[in-house]
């Protein structure tokens, strides 16, 4: 039967209709970007359908080592297209709301991971603690490391805005220290199950430290925060081609993406705790499992704006993925512990506080000079190396 072609002209029975190259490539684009919600929720069915028979039978180490790569990549997998469509909506809204959208999609991440090793098995009490130093450890040392070893590399020498690394560093240096070291000092430590009072009172200053900084993040003084030169107009076309897309249709991707991460944690849970309880794996771990599915995402968006020569850019997430992490996370674990009874310690060992210490003095000289080079880099790599090593062998 006849019809018409999109020139107008009529079609016989032998003509096939051919969509145009770029509705082709749109096609795809939109299929593609579906596959990590749709495999996530396929994953949930699968897992709570046959959780009783994978799960029961984790001394069967291949087969439980096939269980955690299966659940962990697509956890991973999820978490990055959640962060891609938070990315999208934070596009749309503009600032203060962009901001917290992709800080609170991160967090609901963090903590649907937090409370389910913490509330399954045995009680951990140092989970959040190790989940926030790992934060700080990859944050500060692997992603800041990589990010400024490979500008330099490319570029020799790299520009930031001064004042933004240090507002960054000011509150992450604060924060390390009354979270990580102060519990280690006071006559009570704020544990809930222990002292309700002064753990409320741990996180509401951990929160007004945050929601300060966003404030001058996002309203006050956001030039602190922009490209010092001129290299700004390729970032703004990038989150103009990031920003496609209808708001609604982000927002219900960002949920399809979050739900199965949410759901799938507390499979992932049991996981961790058999390596911990009977497997005799370091008890850091799970806080670095925790810190690895946060960070993995932003990690990789400030390695392309290294590469970019957007070290600004590259700034902002690595020290701003830190920030939101350590700064969040002290509220939710402090306030699960209250609502569940569980025992939560904050205080860091002898040589987590040093290393602790060494990181946070090496910044302040790696962000003091406007300027970075290659051997930044290579010591906040050392530093994280050392961090890595300490864990299997304290």
């Amino acid at each position: 039967m006849a019809g018409w072609g999109r020139d107008g002209s009529p079609m016989n029975q032998h003509e096939t209709f051919v969509l145009p190259r770029a509705q082709q490539r749109g096609f795809r684009s939109a299929v593609k970007d579906k596959i990590p919600a749709l495999v996530g929720m396929a994953s949930v069915v699968l897992s709570y359908l046959s959780g009783p028979g994978l799960f029961s039978d984790l001394h069967n180490i291949p087969l439980t080592v096939l269980l955690f790569l299966w659940l962990f990549g697509v956890m991973m997998a999820c978490a990055f297209s959640a962060v891609r469509h938070a990315t999208a909506i934070a596009d749309r809204l503009g600032e203060p709301y962009g901001t917290l959208v992709l800080t609170l999609s991160m967090v609901v991440i963090e903590v649907s991971l937090l409370a389910a090793i913490m509330l399954h098995g045995e009680n951990n009490p140092t989970l959040a603690r190790d989940a926030m130093f790992a934060t700080l450890m990859i944050g500060l040392n692997g992603m800041v490391g990589a990010a400024l070893l490979m500008g330099a590399m490319r570029y020799w020498e790299q520009e930031y805005n001064l004042a933004g690394a240090r507002a960054f560093l000011v509150v992450i240096a604060s924060l390390a220290v009354f979270a990580l070291i102060i519990p280690n000092y006071t006559k009570t430590a704020p544990d809930p199950s222990e002292d309700p009072i002064k753990a409320l009172l741990f996180a509401s200053i951990t929160v007004l430290f945050y929601v300060v900084f966003v404030v001058i993040q996002t309203v006050r003084h956001r030039a602190f925060f922009a490209e010092p030169t001129g290299n700004g107009h390729g970032y703004r076309d990038a989150r103009n081609e990031r920003a496609k897309g209808s708001l609604g249709g982000h927002v219900a991707m960002l949920a399809l993406n979050l739900t199965p991460i949410v759901l799938l944690a507390q499979f992932l849970a049991i996981i961790v705790d058999f390596g911990i309880e009977d497997l005799d794996l370091p008890d850091a771990l799970g806080g670095v499992l925790i810190a690895i599915l946060v960070l993995s995402p932003e990690g990789l968006t400030a390695f392309h704006a290294a590469l970019a020569n957007q070290l600004q850019r590259a700034v902002n997430v690595c020290l701003g993925s830190a920030l939101a992490t350590i700064g969040l996370t002290i509220p939710a674990a402090l306030i699960i512990g209250l609502t569940t009874g569980c025992k939560v310690h904050l205080g860091l060992d002898q040589v987590e506080t040093v290393l602790l210490i060494l990181t946070l003095f090496v910044s302040g000289f790696t962000f003091g000079g406007g300027r970075t080079n290659v051997l930044q880099g290579v010591v906040h790599l050392l530093l994280f190396i050392v961090y890595v090593a300490l864990i299997f062998s304290p």
